[in-house]
């Protein structure tokens, strides 16, 4: 896999005893992860009580118990910002769990709750200065965000402060957890970097058509329309372009339900939509194995191919599921930001916009962007594609808040277009060096024994590692999770996906291979730790016994 050299890095090796490795990081997980859930619980809760506020104006003891759930939110908020600012959490962080629907489960504990004064003014006091903005100058909305903001992504910008560098920075983050294809790097900056890409005009550089440039749009047509096989030729007018494939999902949301309102998903799933749909709209998920009783869904969310399992659907499934969502006049949002990246031979994708026709076409709406299939996720580029002309019209508005640069248009325009240079030169590539970096961590995982799900589509791999949990609760599962963060390597457990069953991980390997070999070793040398306390722990559970 790797022609550099073969020189392994184990950050917790030199940071033993400071920063992210130290053995002081061990001292409070448990304290963390209990403060962390109990924040989620509430959060839950307290977007539960607006909602029923707004059904129950009036309701004086509904006000006062919303008011004492704020001020209880502000003051574990305000604990949460102390600890990680006093650096007692170390490399702990916290797992990005979309706590908007991260708390299924009972959540025990919590604080006493502390009367809210006056509701109208959620003033909460706190010790250290600096975390104030969590409660003193933010309202009831902005607290709720901020605290579901700091828990989803604490991982990230910790990643994004210490990136890892082969040479520049060895020890810092690898970052297996996020979806992001860094395997064709060098031929996109090359393919961005020739003189057709180069083009500036007067257009460009004003405010653009708020659904997108009609240029763009129109190559988003053929484009789709071409890799789709779409039986006949796709209609700009029924394109919409936003910045990024979320935003398209979060407009979706806002506009096709209303607050309160519930979309439903198989799991598990990408959690980012979790957040999307909350952030706005407040719009809740339903998972299927859950009972959706009480809760008006307008429609079905599926993701093809399917993350973070990788499954590829059939033909026939897709159209068991739209089916089975006319027949229910339910929505169907499909995403299939990941069809240009199945490469397994004998693994045919099939868009939905490839059906000869479509059940419901006015409630089939399919969203796509290029983050994945061609690794440039820094473009901000997602696209909306429906039948729906009100559907079109709406998300449409969202423009104005989310539209992409004109710059950056017309150059998604020309790649989008250079058919040639795709088919030709970057999917072969792209398709070759999947297979590669997909060969080379099944082959590791086969070495570890380490159960996985054998898919042949995506950027990412389904783990199993019940086996290092004990008891295989999600608790342990987050202390895994936490393990692996001091040793400077970040994977996405199962619980962010809204998985029902404990120990689950997904490791994303669409990376270039030094990063993967040096990732593959933290990986292993966690294991190994992991793997002597458990037998610790049962020896001194039999000593008991």
């Amino acid at each position: 896999m790797s022609h550099q050299s073969d020189t392994l890095h184990l950050p917790c090796g030199q940071m033993r005893g400071q920063g992210l490795g130290s053995q002081g990081t061990r001292t409070q997980p448990m304290e963390m992860m209990h403060l962390q859930q109990t924040i989620e619980k509430h959060i839950m809760q307290l977007a539960a009580r607006h909602q029923q506020q707004d059904l129950v104006l009036g309701d004086q003891r509904h006000h006062q118990a919303t008011g004492e759930q704020e001020a209880l939110l502000g003051n574990l908020m305000s604990q949460l910002v102390n600890l990680l600012q006093s650096g007692t959490t170390g490399g702990l962080g916290l797992q990005p769990s979309c706590p908007s629907l991260d708390v299924r489960g009972d959540v025990g504990g919590g604080q006493g709750a502390q009367s809210a004064g006056q509701p109208d003014q959620p003033v909460h006091q706190v010790k250290d200065p600096e975390a104030t903005f969590v409660s003193q100058h933010l309202c009831n909305r902005g607290i709720v965000t901020s605290a579901s903001y700091w828990a989803s992504f604490q991982d990230y910008k910790m990643y994004q402060g210490d990136k890892y560098h082969e040479d520049k920075n060895p020890l810092g983050f690898i970052n297996l957890g996020i979806s992001e294809n860094k395997l064709c790097l060098d031929l996109m900056t090359e393919r961005l970097s020739q003189s057709d890409m180069n083009f500036t005009e007067d257009v460009l550089l004003q405010y653009p058509d708020w659904s997108g440039q009609p240029f763009l749009r129109e190559e988003v047509a053929r484009f789709l329309t071409y890799y789709c096989k779409v039986p006949a030729q796709l209609d700009p007018e029924n394109v919409v372009v936003l910045n990024g494939c979320s935003s398209v999902f979060s407009t979706l949301a806002m506009v096709l339900c209303d607050p309160g309102e519930a979309l439903l998903t198989p799991t598990p799933f990408y959690g980012g939509f979790v957040f999307s749909s909350h952030l706005y709209s407040k719009v809740e998920l339903i998972l299927v194995h859950l009972d959706s009783e009480g809760k008006k869904v307008r429609g079905l969310v599926l993701i093809n191919p399917q993350n973070p399992l990788g499954d590829v659907y059939s033909r026939d499934s897709l159209k068991e599921y739209l089916e089975f969502a006319k027949t229910y006049n339910l929505h169907v949002i499909i995403d299939e930001i990941y069809m240009l990246s199945v490469f397994d031979e004998s693994i045919t994708f099939h868009s939905i916009l490839s059906m000869e026709s479509l059940p419901d076409p006015n409630r089939t709406h399919v969203v796509w962007g290029t983050s994945k299939d061609f690794g440039i996720s820094g473009f901000r580029f997602g696209v909306l594609d429906t039948h729906n002309k009100e559907v079109a019209s709406a998300v449409s508005s969202f423009g104005y808040l989310h539209s992409v640069s004109g710059i950056a248009q017309y150059k998604l325009c020309r790649l989008l277009r250079d058919r040639e240079w795709i088919d030709g030169v970057y999917l072969p590539t792209y398709h070759s060096r999947l297979q590669r970096a997909h060969r080379y961590i099944t082959k590791k995982l086969k070495a570890l024994g380490i159960p996985f799900l054998n898919r042949g589509s995506g950027l990412y791999i389904w783990i199993n590692l019940k086996v290092y949990l004990d008891p295989c609760t999600f608790e342990e599962e987050l202390l895994l999770c936490r393990r692996f963060l001091d040793n400077k390597l970040i994977l996405s457990r199962g619980k962010t996906y809204m998985c029902k069953e404990a120990g689950w991980f997904r490791m994303v390997f669409a990376d270039r291979p030094l990063r993967l070999k040096q990732a593959i070793y933290r990986f292993y040398q966690v294991l190994e730790e992991q793997k002597r306390d458990l037998r610790v722990k049962q020896l001194e559970s039999a000593q008991r016994e």
